[in-house]
């Protein structure tokens, strides 16, 4: 009985790399009591594999969260099965907005706590009682109202590339740092259209619930998220608000919404919405770099990443513990280096 992978990442990355297979990327979630989520877990996992699916999926006793590819050949097969599940029966698959077939590599199922980190006590308030749900046309129309707060709610990383006209773009890493700021940053204008949105709404969903609780009167959600917004928008051929890059936690790491370039490179401060991971190892933080850059710096973040990494091998895993690289003093997208001196680039 398969439950696991257990073959090398690298080969498997290789394959799908090579491989020529027509994929569809999709994300979906659902908040349900999960009484094993272990037991679950496997079940889905035999499930999904046979019909090649790969991805990352969070089971807990709360739902299940989940970003996955699946061959075009077998999708059909694929939904019926997971409708078949009776809590999953015709849940909404949000399909990629730009797809090119190598957004994973393996399937990977996890058990956690929650199936989005929060940080809260869903005993304190009802998580059932969550904000309304505004497609493309209600947002757009809402949106219009001088009374209307529209707030992202992802990371500063996220929002860095892409976002909603005039939203409030809190300057966090995570979820769980967002909710309470956000929550400060809007405490006097607790009347006002409170109008929040994340990738997929699995945020939003919880995020609205915590805010009704806490005394906002009117909070709204994007259904769906910026997924579902633009997909709507394309199918009734409307205005679509959000401007730039959609980021997403696969290997293609965003989707273009429009062609406005809203970002810079985190190194030479030229107009550049490309998140790449340094490829020391040791140090792998995520920033924007452009491909003149990525030459440059031979795909690293500093000069000091570079030269790490033109050591023989045996000499950089003596060192990796040792010495301190941009991955391990700044968090995801914190290193910025837009200096005209080659000498002063962060290192």
């Amino acid at each position: 009985m398969k439950l696991y992978n257990r073959i090398n990442n690298d080969e498997l990355k290789h394959q799908m790399l090579e491989s020529k297979e027509s994929r569809i990327t999709l994300s979906f979630y659902q908040y349900h009591q999960i009484e094993s989520p272990a037991q679950f877990r496997n079940t889905l996992y035999q499930m999904l594999d046979d019909h090649k699916v790969f991805g990352r999926i969070y089971v807990s006793k709360e739902g299940i969260n989940g970003q996955i590819s699946v061959p075009e050949t077998n999708f059909t097969a694929f939904k019926d099965a997971l409708y078949s599940i009776p809590f999953l029966n015709n849940i909404r698959l949000n399909i990629a907005v730009e797809d090119n077939g190598k957004s994973f590599y393996k399937l990977k199922i996890k058990v956690r706590k929650k199936i989005v980190a929060d940080g809260l006590r869903d005993d304190t308030f009802d998580v059932t009682k969550r904000g309304k749900h505004l497609d493309a046309e209600r947002y757009n129309e809402l949106t219009e109202d001088p009374d209307t707060i529209v707030v992202d709610m992802r990371n500063h990383y996220e929002s860095e590339v892409g976002y909603f006209h005039n939203a409030i773009r809190p300057d966090v890493e995570t979820f769980r740092e967002a909710l309470p700021l956000v929550e400060k940053m809007l405490e006097h204008q607790k009347d006002k259209n409170i109008v929040m949105y994340c990738t997929g709404g699995i945020r939003c969903e919880k995020a609205s619930a915590y805010y009704l609780h806490k005394g906002f009167e009117k909070v709204y959600m994007v259904d769906g998220g910026i997924i579902e917004y633009t997909r709507q928008c394309k199918e009734k051929n409307i205005p679509n608000k959000f401007i730039g890059k959609n980021f997403v936690f696969d290997e293609r790491m965003g989707e273009k919404i429009s062609d406005d370039i809203v970002a810079k490179c985190h190194q030479c401060g030229k107009p550049c919405d490309t998140h790449v991971n340094c490829a020391n190892d040791a140090c792998h933080i995520l920033f924007i770099q452009c491909r003149e850059c990525a030459e440059k710096y031979n795909q690293c973040c500093s000069h000091k990443c570079k030269d790490f990494t033109a050591l023989p091998e045996e000499e950089q895993i003596r060192n990796r513990t040792k010495l301190t690289f941009n991955g391990t003093q700044f968090g995801k997208g914190r290193y910025k280096a837009f200096h005209k001196d080659e000498d002063l680039i962060m290192d």
